[in-house]
């Protein structure tokens, strides 16, 4: 197989924020195959849902595959069965309130506040009819993940290209986290520091409404970011929310009303003051924290060199060698007491060290950084032997 070469996104210099939304009963009221499709092709809503589900059931079969080839089969011989019919279904397809200028609006908020804003489609629902919905035709989303077609040279929907069910919902936020937004780009396996990853999980906020989310909710939270269950203010039904909040999956839930001045476009942009804040403080942290690797990597080196020029001491076989050992032991400064006492050893009983001890240039690195800091049963011995 050849390679590919993968375009990835890189790390900003200012903080990108992710906000990450599933579709059906998220951003719209219902499932978008029951809003035109379903009754194009002869059946009542329940009616589909029971056979596909049943398929589903029968040939332990995924479910999302299940109303995949459900829709297929039923579109034999009734509608065209393409890429852009699909799209003509997704044009259709009602929105709850606020949902037509909330992209833009948060997006033009996270500039005000020196926070880049993007905006992602997590979803099992149709891929082909979100991208006929007028929020994508605008160019709201970064990039839409949800289960797919593939599409002959005709435009004919022809088999699964992509299946995105509850489970492997949350790969899409490792590979928004990581810039690697491909699908097939297998970098989304690699470790990347803390530090060096596009969009922290602290970054992410999450919007869903049932249990399909689960997996990526709590995934969020559990890494600090910030996961919204959202309701249908017309029915008031909160028992999801209230079941996802006990279970410690969403953080917060509001009324799916995505109007200016409502609940979520308060708490959204609450979360993106918090952030646009607490990434400063995250930088600084880093900054320090990098710092701190810097310099002890530094004073790892020097523990090195001094180690291996005791050891080049303890070995010495010329009084020339010795004096150029010592040379460079006076370029540091600082020497353990362990340290010391091995330097006093060496200069005890290796001959070529101890015959020349009271040569200037010994002398004045053994009095100044060794015999007059520390005492031990071989420095008090050296003491008494220079002084001889």
């Amino acid at each position: 197989m050849s390679a590919t070469e993968f375009k990835r996104e890189k790390k900003m210099g200012q903080p990108v924020i992710a906000l990450c939304y599933d579709f059906d009963k998220t951003l719209s009221p219902d499932d978008m195959q029951a809003q035109g499709y379903i009754q194009s092709v002869g059946f009542n809503i329940a009616e589909f849902w029971e056979k596909s589900n049943g398929l589903a059931s029968a040939n332990n079969m995924d479910q999302n595959l299940a109303y995949m080839y459900t829709m297929k089969e039923e579109a034999a011989g009734k509608v065209l069965f393409t890429k852009k019919e699909l799209a003509k279904y997704g044009s259709k397809v009602a929105l709850f309130p606020g949902v037509e200028e909330w992209f833009e609006r948060i997006r033009k908020y996270g500039e005000e506040k020196g926070v880049i804003i993007e905006h992602y489609i997590i979803s099992s629902g149709l891929k082909e009819m979100i991208e006929g919905t007028s929020i994508s035709k605008k160019g709201a989303f970064k990039r839409i993940y949800a289960t797919s077609f593939y599409c002959n040279e005709n435009g004919v929907a022809v088999w699964p290209s992509q299946v995105v069910n509850y489970t492997n919902k949350t790969q899409f936020l490792f590979r928004i986290s990581k810039g690697v937004l491909d699908v097939n780009d297998p970098a989304v396996n690699d470790s990347f520091p803390v530090d060096q990853l596009r969009v922290p999980f602290r970054n992410m906020i999450y919007i869903g409404d049932s249990d399909t989310d689960i997996p990526c909710m709590k995934l969020v939270n559990s890494y600090g970011g910030y996961s919204i269950g959202v309701y249908n203010l017309e029915t008031s039904d909160k028992s999801k929310v209230y079941k996802m909040m006990r279970d410690e999956r969403i953080k917060y839930f509001v009324p799916a009303d995505y109007s200016v001045g409502k609940e979520l476009d308060r708490l959204v942009k609450d979360i993106i003051t918090r952030t646009a804040i607490n990434e400063k403080l995250e930088r600084k942290y880093y900054s320090c924290q990098n710092e701190l690797i810097q310099h002890d990597s530094g004073r790892k080196l020097e523990d090195k060199k001094k180690t291996d020029l005791i050891l080049a001491l303890e070995a010495s076989r010329s009084f020339e060698q010795t004096h150029k050992i010592i040379a460079e032991m006076k370029e540091i400064n600082t020497w353990t007491e362990e340290e010391a006492d091995s330097i006093a050893q060496n200069a005890l009983f290796n001959s070529q060290v101890r015959y020349v001890i009271n040569d200037n240039d010994i002398k004045v690195f053994l009095l100044r950084k060794i015999l007059h800091k520390y005492t031990s049963k071989y420095i008090e011995e050296l003491k008494s032997v220079m002084k001889e």
